[in-house]
């Protein structure tokens, strides 16, 4: 079977595919995040305190807040039990960053419950990492071996790929499952209004469209990688 190599070849047009998708939903969600972050939220509670209240109502006493530097840089580790806050999330009291602060203790909570697709995604993060760095060198090595010990580098490559595509599906339910208990626990708490929770499922609704494209652009690039190596089994 002919491939293209390192020339522009009409498979191409998958990887801009999903690079416009990518810069669609990240411009969305950056544009929402602004609108409702010059929405002072009516309990006047920043992000951290926020985040503080929540764990506490959900029974967790042993995950720390902390203040991370840069933007929407805001994430739950699980290994030290930290819920670190960026820089437009931690001090602001705005809808926008109290909406992102109850999403990370979503996953603080999800970690406490032990939910399964976290589990998962975490077991997967090692040989995601590793699949996402060997493919492209896996490939490119086998392109320039003409034997079986050629293709068989870019089987394993694709292989390697599919691994770091599979860790950005398993990352779409506990993306979307985090955010629900947000919402809910905002709602509960008494955190934030009704007309404010709807501002937030807004805000939220865009970050969660961030993961979809990167799961769609992952899975757009593995198609290329199947239609242009994916039959070289049959080359001499």
């Amino acid at each position: 079977m002919p491939y293209y190599g390192f020339y522009f070849d009409p498979t191409y047009f998958l990887v801009l595919i999903g690079a416009v998708i990518c810069l669609i939903a990240s411009a969305r969600v950056n544009m929402t995040f602004r609108k409702y972050d010059r929405v002072r939220s009516m309990s006047g509670m920043t992000g951290a305190q926020a985040a503080e209240r929540i764990l506490h109502a959900a029974g967790i006493y042993d995950v720390s807040v902390q203040h991370v530097s840069g933007n929407l840089t805001d994430h739950y580790d699980p290994r030290n039990k930290a819920l670190r806050l960026s820089d437009s999330t931690y001090g602001s009291a705005s809808v926008a960053a109290v909406g992102v602060a109850a999403h990370e203790c979503g996953h603080a909570i999800q970690h406490q419950h032990a939910y399964l697709p976290l589990t998962l995604r975490s077991a997967i993060v090692p040989v995601a990492n590793i699949g996402s760095y060997a493919a492209w060198p896996l490939i490119v090595i086998g392109l320039f071996i003409t034997s079986n010990t050629g293709r068989l580098l870019i089987s394993i490559g694709i292989l390697c790929f599919s691994l770091a595509v599979l860790f950005q599906l398993v990352t779409l339910p506990v993306e979307f499952n985090a955010s629900r208990r947000a919402i809910r626990i905002l709602g509960e708490t008494g955190i934030l209004g009704e007309q404010e929770l709807r501002s937030t499922r807004k805000v939220l609704g865009a970050a969660a469209l961030t993961y979809v494209a990167s799961a769609a652009a992952a899975i757009l690039q593995l198609l290329r990688l199947v239609i242009l190596f994916g039959g070289r089994g049959g080359d001499d």
